[in-house]
């Protein structure tokens, strides 16, 4: 989206910082700059990192500043220490100023993860683009307001997509929302729903509706997840509609905590394994699983086509789920059409 020149000025303020000393938009006036608010648990963010770091090693000699705008979506991803861990594990080498209190949040009256805004050399604001995608239009723009600094730069061609399904021609299906665990946004399909900030013995339902998740055994609900509790199983199940999900994830009391994963009553495929899952054989049989420590977004499958699943994980007390966000862009060589959908 572009904006009237020379109406908004980006605001003042950020404290803590990676990658550089910390910074003001008033020190930056001459060069252009790129605020990308971002999460590091976010799937959305996470999918457009590639490209803002890409154009901070393209245009940084050319004029360009880069800074991400870390504000936090659950209270875990406040921490500086996760900020700045995600911030290394995703190679970023640009600017990250730590938002937690989401003053550059309001500031900007930001509504979206990611969201990102270029500020021209006058720092006002010129162009904003919400969500994934757009990624050519939007690295034009910043060529643009570079061009406002030195009419004579040449640059190279525009960079090829990331991933087959961000180029021409890529499906994008509309795929199940996403869903939170914890019961202040959470939809839980038990009978009874949520019982909130308690420890509940649920059972499963016989039929499943999609829109929402099941848990089975014991659990505690908080207002931000559900953390499995006990002795016994431990069941998170639902149904959705995609090409890959994920689950923010953590294990809380320490350690690590592994999770049996589950695809349509029977262990993940390799096809379709995600960067997270691991396999192992148990008397003689195969089981997909993944480990989990660190708090952060964990890939659980990766269809490599959109369709209909029921997903099942299985994991001992001491995991702590925050919400479950789905993936449905497409490489179309490899899915010219949604896949059937399964019982």
């Amino acid at each position: 989206m572009k904006l009237e020149k020379g109406k908004v000025r980006a605001p003042e303020i950020g404290r803590v910082w990676f990658n550089s000393p910390a910074l003001s938009f008033r020190q930056l006036r001459g060069r252009v700059v790129l605020v990308d608010f971002w999460d590091y648990t976010c799937i959305n963010c996470i999918r457009t990192l590639p490209y803002v770091q890409a154009w901070h090693e393209r245009y940084g000699t050319k004029g360009l500043t880069v800074i991400g705008v870390h504000t936090p979506e659950f209270t875990f991803a406040q921490y500086e220490s996760n900020v700045e861990r995600g911030t290394r594990e995703f190679g970023l080498t640009y600017p990250v100023v730590i938002d937690s209190d989401r003053e550059i949040w309001k500031a900007f009256a930001n509504r979206y993860w990611p969201t990102k805004y270029l500020l021209d050399k006058e720092g006002y604001l010129r162009f904003a683009h919400f969500g994934e995608g757009a990624y050519g239009e939007f690295e034009e723009g910043i060529r643009e307001l570079l061009r406002e600094i030195n009419p004579a730069l040449v640059f190279s061609p525009l960079m090829d997509p990331v991933r087959p399904e961000d180029g021409p021609g890529a499906l994008c299906y509309p795929p199940s929302p996403e869903l939170y665990l914890g019961h202040a946004r959470g939809r839980i399909g038990n009978e009874g729903g949520f019982r909130q900030d308690a420890i509940f013995q649920y059972s499963l339902p016989s039929e499943l509706q999609a829109n929402c998740f099941y848990v089975e055994g014991s659990w505690a609900s908080t207002a931000e997840y559900m953390e499995s509790a006990g002795e016994g199983e431990h069941r998170i199940v639902l149904k959705y509609e995609a090409s890959g999900v994920n689950l923010v994830m953590a294990a809380p009391r320490g350690g690590s905590r592994e999770l049996l994963i589950r695809q349509d009553g029977k262990p993940l495929s390799r096809e379709h394994k995600a960067v997270d899952t691991r396999f192992r054989s148990v008397a003689g049989e195969e089981q997909s699983y993944l480990a989990v420590q660190q708090p952060r977004m964990y890939c659980l499958a990766d269809n490599r086509a959109f369709g209909s699943h029921t997903l099942e994980l299985s994991c001992p007390a001491g995991v702590a789920a925050f919400a479950v966000t789905f993936t449905s862009c497409v490489d179309p060589s490899r899915n010219p059409a949604p896949v059937e959908a399964h019982s």
